[in-house]
């Protein structure tokens, strides 16, 4: 199945929204060979590199405005609850911008799908530090050094309510792809947070090469919340890639 568009692709050489295309690509194809209607599907993205999505995938799309996919995608799923709403945001759209649509779409337990491209930098502004960015971190914005600790956003989706709680890499587009596809089926807020170095303003495909490692494989149990929430401080050593947590709970649109 075609899913490419006719858009030229204006992405960075080596940007890691490149994994992400092609994860969000192939999960769609299998979701669709599955028996999903490809016209099910529609995305949402915010402002930032990772809006351009939108442009590359040929399904049902919408352009939001700066950190409010949640509330696009929660008005198009109460609008029509058999469509597969999956959003796309950047660290800096949803964690700086939007972050109080987030926390309240999870909140709800809304039944769409999150996936966060998080490079922790405003790269399409050209190197500012965000919410994720590491302490110390030196952009335009703090030629110095960061003088703040970062969030951490998947101890924020866990005690805001998200029942389905991942992470993956985009330098690992297979693995990801099965992540989308799981936060996908889940019937509720499904929260992906996407590793996604940004070759330009901040290069970290060295670090994570070296220390992301799977946590399903070594049988993290992902009903178990408090495992979840250890597993999300768990940063500098190893980093954690997988499904952190998945439980089930009233979607908000069933009270429509």
């Amino acid at each position: 199945m075609r899913l490419g568009t006719y858009a030229e692709n204006t992405w960075c050489p080596g940007c890691g929204n490149f994994g992400i295309l092609t994860a969000i690509k192939n999960a769609i194809n299998d979701l669709v060979l599955e028996g999903i209607p490809k016209e099910k599907f529609v995305i949402a993205s915010g402002i930032g590199c990772h809006a351009k999505i939108v442009d590359y995938v040929n399904v049902n799309s919408f352009y939001s405005i700066h950190g409010r996919v949640p509330p696009t995608l929660t008005g198009m799923k109460l609008a029509n609850k058999d469509l597969i709403t999956i959003g796309f945001a950047g660290d800096g759209d949803i964690y700086d911008e939007g972050i109080s649509h987030l926390i309240h779409a999870a909140k709800r337990n809304t039944d769409i799908t999150m996936i966060i491209h998080d490079n922790s930098v405003f790269a399409l502004t050209t190197g500012q530090f965000t919410a994720t960015s590491p302490k110390g971190f030196k952009g335009k914005s703090t030629p110095f050094g960061s003088i703040e600790s970062p969030i951490n956003p998947m101890k924020l989706m866990l005690v805001s309510g998200a029942t389905f709680v991942a992470r993956g890499y985009a330098g690992k587009p297979e693995h990801l792809k099965e992540l989308i596809k799981k936060a996908v089926k889940h019937r509720g807020f499904s929260f992906v947070e996407v590793l996604q170095p940004c070759v330009v303003f901040n290069n970290t495909y060295e670090i994570y090469n070296k220390k992301v490692y799977d946590l399903n494989a070594e049988g993290h149990d992902i009903s178990n919340f408090e495992a979840a929430m250890k597993k999300a401080d768990e940063w500098k050593q190893r980093i954690p890639i997988g499904t952190f947590y998945e439980t089930q709970a009233q979607v908000f649109e069933d009270h429509y």
